[in-house]
């Protein structure tokens, strides 16, 4: 993987991204998995500055590697945050929910890459023109904020589409899936869930227990009328989610019910009223590990898995 472009891009060991889960992806799983050779990812989400350069400084105490900062594009900090960002010259900025292009010349001066979620070709190569270093085509598997195109279809269409590398995302949880988006145009990918059921993670023993707990079908899709579609596990939450809907409330209603929960979920263990926001490859995780022992899993796996394909080819 020496010669890999995104490895080289980002000087990292391995092709391999955390997602910038918002209250899971703390300074302890982002610099575990920068120390375990991926790129490790900060989830801003609507943290204010000030909280966020916390972050920033523990996870420069707790790795030397380079990591990122994912930031929400909506945030209501997000000016503030981005200045954060270039103060502390960190290496990665991912984003979503919007266009960078603003913040990129300032983010480019100090060396920052950026690289947006993109769950679109159009919105890729709309953010290509405005000068990003690569793109995460995150496909509808992944938990949180999805589109509506599966990752099968997203990843090679987008990878057809720039010139730029492209990082697949969302139903991604082990060699396999590692190779999968490779054959697809991806040079590397993000994985969440998968590092969200880790030892280093800081999310409450429940919201883990549930990603142990469930199967490919435990997650829905809430809010698509609301046009921030989010996939989650279905519990007491969505159900009074889905009753809202039918009886046609509101955006404003829907997003009361929804504030606060992903809080709640991931802090305070509540996983029946609160937002379990988690992919549909948690299917595929049966224990939690610590995030070397996943990241030696997947990446020793490879070889085998590129064996038996050409085999079978």
């Amino acid at each position: 993987m020496l010669n890999n472009k995104i490895c080289q891009l980002l000087n990292i060991k391995y092709p391999i991204l955390q997602g910038g889960m918002a209250w899971v992806a703390t300074a302890e799983l982002a610099a575990a998995v920068s120390n375990a050779g991926g790129l490790g990812i900060i989830g801003a989400g609507h943290m204010p500055p000030d909280a966020l350069k916390a972050e920033i400084v523990k996870a420069k105490n707790l790795t030397n590697k380079p990591f990122g900062v994912n930031i929400m594009l909506m945030s209501p900090f997000v000016k503030e945050v981005m200045q954060v960002v270039i103060e502390e010259r960190v290496a990665v900025v991912t984003t979503g929910a919007g266009n960078p292009g603003e913040y990129i010349p300032a983010l480019k001066a100090v060396g920052t890459k950026i690289i947006p979620v993109v769950a679109s070709v159009a919105l890729a190569k709309r953010l290509e023109r405005v000068g990003i270093d690569a793109i995460i085509a995150e496909g509808m598997e992944s938990g949180g904020h999805v589109g509506e195109v599966t990752t099968m279809a997203l990843v090679p269409l987008v990878a057809d589409a720039v010139t730029v590398p492209v990082i697949a995302a969302g139903g991604i949880g082990d060699a396999r899936g590692v190779v999968a988006a490779l054959a697809l145009g991806a040079q590397g990918v993000q994985m969440g869930t998968v590092f969200a059921a880790s030892t280093e993670c800081t999310a409450h023993p429940n919201y883990k227990a549930a990603i142990i707990k469930a199967k490919e079908r435990a997650t829905v899709v809430t809010g698509a009328i609301t046009g921030h579609p989010v996939r989650v596990i279905a519990n007491k939450l969505t159900r009074d989610f889905a009753e809202l809907e039918k009886c046609g409330a509101s955006t404003a209603e829907l997003e009361r019910l929804g504030a606060g929960k992903l809080k709640a979920a991931v802090r305070d263990g509540d996983v029946d009223y609160g937002s379990v926001m988690i992919g549909q490859v948690a299917g595929m995780i049966t224990t939690i590990r610590p995030v070397n022992e996943i990241m030696q899993d997947i990446v020793q796996h490879i070889p085998e898995v590129m064996t038996e394909l050409s085999q079978t080819i």
